[in-house]
C-alpha cells in the first residue's frame, strides 16, 4: 500500500515544505537576528542565554548552565570565562562541597543584561507578532510536544 506521502520513508518532495526544515529555517533566522542585535551590546547568543538564566538563578553550576542554555558544559566553560574576564559574572574559586562553582551577576553583568534584554524581546515580539493571537497558545503546546517527542 503506497498511497499516502508518509508511506515512503524517504520522500522524493521538496525537502523545504518537511516541518523539520522549517522549524530550522526559522531557528537560524532568530539566531541571526540575536547575533547581530547582542554584537552591538559586546555579547554572544549563549553569553545572554547564560546571563539570563543567572539573572533568573544566582548561583547555578557549569553544569546547570549549560544544560539551560544547550550547549556542553565544555563550551560552557569557554562562556563563562569571557564573561568573567569581561567582569560580568563572579566565581568562587572554591567550593565548600563538590565541584560546583556557582556564578553570580556583577553590577556591570545586570546593566549588560538589561540593555541586551531590550533588544532580544524585541526580536521575540516580532516573531510573536507574525503569529495570529488565537494561534499561540496553539503553536506553543505543538512546539513544546514535539520537542518532548524528540526526547527534549
Amino acid at each position: 500500500m503506497t498511497d499516502g506521502p508518509t508511506d515512503n520513508p524517504t520522500p522524493t518532495g521538496d525537502v523545504t515544505e518537511r516541518l523539520g526544515y522549517r522549524l530550522k529555517r526559522a531557528a537560524a533566522a532568530l539566531r541571526g537576528a540575536m547575533d547581530r542585535a547582542l554584537r552591538e551590546h559586546g555579547l554572544t547568543v549563549p553569553q545572554y542565554a547564560c546571563l539570563e538564566l543567572l539573572d533568573q538563578q544566582p548561583g547555578l553550576s557549569n553544569a546547570e548552565l549549560a544544560r539551560g542554555t544547550f550547549v556542553t558544559r565544555q563550551s560552557m566553560n569557554v562562556v563563562l570565562r569571557g564573561l568573567q574576564e569581561a567582569g560580568l559574572i563572579t566565581r568562587a574559586t572554591t567550593t565548600d562541597h563538590g565541584r560546583a562553582l556557582p556564578a553570580h551577576l556583577t553590577e556591570d553583568g545586570h546593566r549588560r543584561l538589561a540593555a541586551a534584554r531590550s533588544a532580544v524581546y524585541a526580536i521575540d515580539q516580532r516573531m510573536t507578532d507574525a503569529v495570529p493571537p488565537e494561534g499561540m497558545a496553539a503553536l506553543l503546546a505543538d512546539l513544546d510536544r514535539m520537542a518532548e517527542t524528540l526526547g527534549g
